[in-house]
């Protein structure tokens, strides 16, 4: 409460100290369209300059709608500039801006195609790769040369606000309740596992990443931490165009192809996808001590992993008409990873008389994960004559076969001990719906009504079937007392509300709320799972101090439902010594969330973010680690046992703050800074055992880039983690960085690049301490990190634009508001 309070007390004082700047408070707003089609241009450059200066002073670019807003501007004379490739410049002179003219609103900008076809389209300025928005920060990787060759997981590696481990998990500052979203829309690929949905999408289809900590009303409530959307690469423009890339790297190889067709009012875009992780060998320990500091269990042994995967799809935009426009899509994905373990162990038992004895062994594993999904997706808008007045509908529909398995036998070095083993598969099966309907009401100049609803059917359906070595057929039997089927309902009913206003004339407000109902169901034994509601308001408030400075505060109510592989019971025993299961009992959590930002941009391009946050999570949803000193599988009976699932805790708080720094040292050198910094605490309770656990935790990155002469680029990277603090313990921190070169040709058409991550080490350390009553583990990973690749890629196609005999009427362009 202190610091909600404290908060609200500093943003009070900001907004009010400036509630009566007036010489900052001039706009300028209007919507950009097609001169020939009169359908809207988004994504044109809007850039504002004090009229008889050569540097651009504000920089905006026009929604999907083709509208644009420009605040925060001093009283004075500008020069206005919009362009879009193909398209002539539009320019507009002396546009004033006074006390008695504040705001100036333009209709209907009109955009003329250019009149000839373009074998080659050069765009030299730069895009910033940053851009923070009022209720998201947006993230552009087109320079990001370190991740070229890489996947989804290496862009996200450089967002600000952003935290990715050595194995792949995200988390959004410091939570990682995440809603991963493509293209706005939900995805089944990430159901299964986000990690490995995230791994089979290469950087070169990744257009940029919209980084959500407080979603608005209109956005599933679904993700404690907020959401993430990433944009795949599509094309706007007209004519038949393409790209290709392809990347080769001692540890990942992947390609990607897009085609792209657009004429007049139809336009259709088809794209293939894939990658392969070559297989690496990880070292992995384990050290199990009970009280007195005996050991119990010692293992040493490797795993060799091997991933592969692939996405296709087709979409297809047809504009009916200027207010009428359908969307279709459908897709294809595939991943799946396999391992091979082999181990050693020692294990020391006890009797009744408190005798020790030891027992070697020698365990050979196989682990497999695939899953392959079909999606498909209509949609369809309507635009009224009313500005910003619009209804939208969707439906979405996916299936996604998955299927898990494992085998393992484990040798006694002791001949008199017959050997052992066990075997599962899990077949699973997941059908999603959903239908949404949105509708925007424009109600004055400066207040705007959003409402809709969504609901979502989701069924998951699977059988474990389970087998154990039988000694005298030397063969795997069925073991029914293992086996079982698991089936379970969620269907989600939402409603929302949201408005967009102003107050005061200095304060831009989106407030709103949204109520979903979630049904359950689940054919479990002893398992039942309550129905639920509830209610996510969430509001936006921000400030334009002057044209280069804002400041905003933001709060959003968010649950986090357990997903699939959290919720299915199936026990992974390819370790029978290292257990994990799905646990169907979990409850959702519940997150509030707290944010302050503030943003500053300097003349000589120097940006920076600072976000100050509280977050707090109820029933906070965190893997533990059970110990069973003797554990019954089936006929078979194994000792000193860990079983590690997901389960409810108590709660979470997080306080803390993230900057971001663009620091251009000079035209040709560029650095750019990450920190992030909290404080966790948490209050633990679970089958009556109360602790609480807290720490310090911080993320560090610098990204450093600097432009050669004759197109050739280089840039250096840097990421740090400390420690994460646990309910039973700690991790280790670590710390890589990535070298990258990139070579540009052909009229900046084609490129070469190469990349080296962490040459000079062979693995990265992983090692977590798990404290117990009564029992204490220490567990390490050998990582191998170090990885050399090339890149490849090249566009072509030609870009066609409209001729002259397609224009019906010349359009009148004005020079000067």
């Amino acid at each position: 409460m202190k610091f909600i309070l404290s908060s609200l007390f500093i943003a009070f004082f900001f907004l009010t100290l400036h509630a009566q700047e007036k010489a900052a408070d001039g706009k300028i707003s209007g919507k950009i369209i097609d001169a020939v089609s009169k359908l809207p241009v988004d994504y044109a450059t809007v850039n504002v300059y004090v009229q008889g200066g050569t540097t651009a002073i504000r920089v905006v670019s026009s929604d999907p709608q083709g509208n644009f807003l420009i605040t925060g501007l001093s009283y004075g004379t500008y020069r206005m500039v919009i362009g879009f490739v193909g398209y002539q410049p539009y320019i507009a002179e002396h546009v004033s801006l006074s006390l008695q003219q504040r705001k100036i609103v333009v209709s209907d900008i009109l955009l003329v195609p250019t009149e000839e076809n373009l074998k080659a389209v050069q765009i030299t300025a730069k895009i910033p790769a940053v851009q923070n928005k009022i209720d998201k920060l947006v993230y552009d990787p087109v320079n990001d040369l370190s991740a070229q060759g890489g996947t989804a997981i290496d862009v996200l590696k450089k967002v600000p606000t952003l935290t990715v481990d050595i194995n792949g998990n995200v988390e959004l500052l410091g939570s990682p309740g995440i809603n991963f979203l493509i293209n706005g829309k939900p995805s089944s690929i990430f159901g299964s596992s986000v990690t490995e949905a995230l791994a089979s999408i290469p950087a070169s289809q990744i257009k940029n990443i919209e980084v959500i900590s407080n979603p608005g009303a209109k956005y599933d409530a679904q993700g404690t931490a907020g959401v993430i959307n990433i944009i795949l690469k599509d094309n706007n423009i007209s004519g038949i165009n393409g790209t290709v890339n392809l990347s080769a790297g001692s540890r990942l190889n992947n390609g990607s192809f897009n085609l792209n067709a657009k004429k007049k009012n139809f336009g259709i875009s088809t794209f293939f996808s894939g990658n392969a992780q070559l297989n690496t060998t990880s070292l992995n320990s384990k050290q199990l001590s009970n009280a007195e500091g005996i050991e119990l269990l010692d293992q040493h042994g490797s795993s060799r992993i091997k991933r592969n995967g692939y996405q296709s799809g087709i979409s297809g935009e047809w504009n009916i008409s200027p207010q009428d426009n359908v969307t279709a899509s459908i897709g294809y994905s595939q991943f799946s990873n396999n391992s091979a373990d082999l181990a050693s162990q020692l294990q020391t038992s006890f009797d009744s008389n408190n005798q020790s004895s030891s027992v070697y062994s020698n365990r050979d594993a196989e682990n497999s994960a695939h899953a392959n999904n079909l999606q498909w997706s209509l949609g369809y808008r309507k635009k009224f004559k009313k500005e910003n007045q619009e209804l939208s509908f969707l439906y979405q529909s996916n299936i996604d076969h998955n299927n898990a398995a494992y085998r393992q036998f484990q040798h006694y070095e002791d001949p008199l001990v017959a050997g052992s083993g066990t075997s599962s598969s899990s077949p699973g099966k997941v059908k999603e719906t959903g239908l949404e309907f949105n509708y925007a009401q424009p109600l004055g100049k400066d207040f705007s009504l959003e409402t809709g609803g969504r609901a979502f059917f989701k069924t998951i359906s699977s059988l474990v079937n389970a087998q154990r070595y039988d000694g005298p057929s030397q063969d795997y039997l069925p073991d029914p007392s293992q086996s079982y089927h698991f089936r379970y309902d969620r269907n989600i009913f939402a409603g929302y509300l949201s408005a967009s206003f102003k107050v005061f004339d200095f304060l831009a407000v989106k407030a709103g709320a949204r109520y979903e109902y979630t049904v359950n169901h689940t054919d479990f034994a002893n398992t039942v799972i309550p129905n639920y509601g509830a209610l996510s308001p969430s509001f936006v408030i921000s400030h334009q101090l002057d044209d280069s400075q804002s400041l905003k505060l933001s709060y959003s109510r968010r649950i986090e439902r357990p997903d699939y592989d959290e919720l299915n019971p199936f026990v992974n025993r390819s370790d029978p010594y290292n257990l994990s299961a799905g646990n169907p009992m979990l409850r959702p959590e519940l997150g509030n969330n707290f944010e302050i930002g503030y943003s500053k941009s300097f003349k000589n391009g120097t940006s920076l973010n600072l976000t100050s946050f509280l977050r707090h999570n109820g029933d906070d949803i965190k893997s533990y680690t059970d110990f069973y000193p003797t554990y019954p599988e089936g006929e078979l009976t194994y000792e000193n046992v860990t079983l590690t699932r997901r389960i409810n805790t108590g709660g979470e708080n997080k306080i803390g703050g993230n900057l971001y720094v663009n620091l251009p040292l000079s035209s040709k050198l560029s650095l750019r800074t990450n920190v992030l910094i909290y404080h966790k605490s948490i209050a633990f309770d679970y089958n009556g055992l109360n602790q609480d656990a807290g720490g310090m935790e911080y993320r560090m990155n610098l990204n450093v880039a600097y432009e050669f002469p004759k197109n050739l680029s280089a840039e250096i990277f840097g990421n740090y983690n400390t420690p994460k603090v646990g309910v039973q313990g700690r991790g280790n921190s670590f710390l890589f960085y990535t070298l990258a070169l990139r070579k540009q040709f052909l009229n900046r058409n084609a490129s070469i690049g190469l990349s080296a991550t962490d040459p000079f080490n062979q693995y990265i350390n992983q090692g977590s301490t798990i404290s117990q009553s009564g029992n204490k583990q220490y567990t390490l990973r050998k990582v191998p990190y170090r990885s050399f690749g090339i890149t490849f890629s090249y566009k072509f196609g030609n870009l066609k634009f409209s001729h002259k005999n397609e224009v019906k009427e010349e359009p009148n362009i004005p020079q000067e508001l």
